[in-house]
């Protein structure tokens, strides 16, 4: 008989337009959340939006909290959980960037409560996934969390952010071609789980991506209305996968391992995005898509070179040559590469 069974967790509702932040307490309630509603933001989110966002459960007679923190961490999200259970809170509304939303999922996952994703920065797709990532010393973690009830994207706060982040959040979507393809690698050579539905889905969002990467332009709010869009339904894959393993590949390895050797280098989209250009090319060599994802990158402003990255061409070369020791997921980094190889792959797409 046959019992396999998969959890698919899915957010109810994804508010995504010009002016919704001002539909979060019609969004909440048809969640039929109750009790006291705790607002997580950070320092800037929490002036952008997360101010409007108590104010509105305010007016409609709630008796919200708010807490404001400073840094990705896994104290912030102890700090999360302490507040929320000492104020007893009954649902928890993460508000602003990556670091703010990460934060809320993972402690809304150890409290068992219910969790509003409201991003105020198209810059990664956790903003809708099942998966959380916070640095620790010289390493980022990424674990399972509490995906988000419902996701509400206006986008006219995400229009205003700073153009870098939204050029991140187009680099992580572009970067998925790369980690599906990893992930095939995988299913093939080592027999691991493979989602056709998810994949799928994880490279059309890439796709989408770069055929849309000329109409991506700074200021402009369907801009903004393209690449929530993208990141949603990376984030879908994810979940429907129950793995990162749609969006995360050999080049989420080389990024990371970039994050040890250079922490606070740049920005992780624009690190995947560099990665991916590398990746493709050893997926597939000159005739690949290495340069469709380059141009699409330098078509809406992300870095295409270690020199855009601020990171110097010999640490991209330690980074590709010992990504594959930072976690135990095979890509097309195998057992690793010789320096050689990683010079030929960096040299020939031009990233260094």
């Amino acid at each position: 008989m046959f019992e396999k069974r998969t959890w698919i967790r899915l957010p109810r509702n994804v508010v995504v337009g010009h002016g919704v932040l001002g539909q979060t307490i019609e969004a909440v309630s048809e969640l039929h959340l109750t009790g006291r509603p705790l607002v997580v933001s950070s320092p800037t989110p929490h002036d952008v939006a997360g101010k409007r966002v108590v104010e509105q459960f305010e007016d409609e007679g709630y008796d919200p909290s708010e807490i404001v923190i400073d840094e990705a961490s896994f104290d912030a999200v102890q700090q999360v959980i302490d507040h929320a259970s000492e104020i007893d809170a009954g649902f928890l509304l993460g508000v602003g960037g990556g670091k703010a939303i990460d934060i809320t999922k993972m402690a809304a996952d150890d409290l068992g409560l219910g969790f509003v994703s409201v991003p105020t920065a198209a810059s990664h797709d956790g903003i809708v996934s099942g998966r959380g990532s916070v640095p620790e010393g010289d390493t980022r973690h990424s674990v399972a969390a509490e995906p988000p009830l419902a996701v509400i994207a206006d986008t006219e706060v995400l229009a205003e952010a700073p153009w870098r982040l939204t050029t991140a959040g187009c680099a992580d979507i572009i970067s998925n071609y790369t980690a599906v393809r990893d992930w095939q690698l995988a299913h093939r050579l080592k027999n691991v789980h493979y989602s056709e539905y998810a994949g799928a889905l994880s490279q059309m969002t890439a796709e989408m991506l770069v055929e849309s990467a000329d109409s991506i332009k700074q200021g402009l709010e369907e801009s903004s209305w393209i690449v929530v869009k993208a990141l949603v339904s990376s984030g879908v894959a994810m979940s429907i996968a129950d793995s990162s393993r749609p969006a995360s590949g050999a080049e989420h390895l080389f990024s990371h391992q970039l994050d040890r050797l250079v922490p606070d280098g740049a920005l992780h989209g624009h690190q995947v995005g560099v990665g991916s250009i590398m990746t493709e090319y050893l997926h597939s060599g000159q005739k690949g898509k290495w340069k469709d994802a380059r141009d699409a990158l330098a078509a809406i402003g992300a870095p295409t070179t270690a020199d855009e990255l601020g990171i110097d061409d010999e640490t991209v070369i330690e980074a590709l040559t010992t990504a594959h020791q930072i976690r135990d997921r095979y890509t097309v980094l195998g057992d690793g590469m010789s320096e050689e190889a990683a010079i030929e792959a960096a040299t020939v797409t031009g990233v260094i």
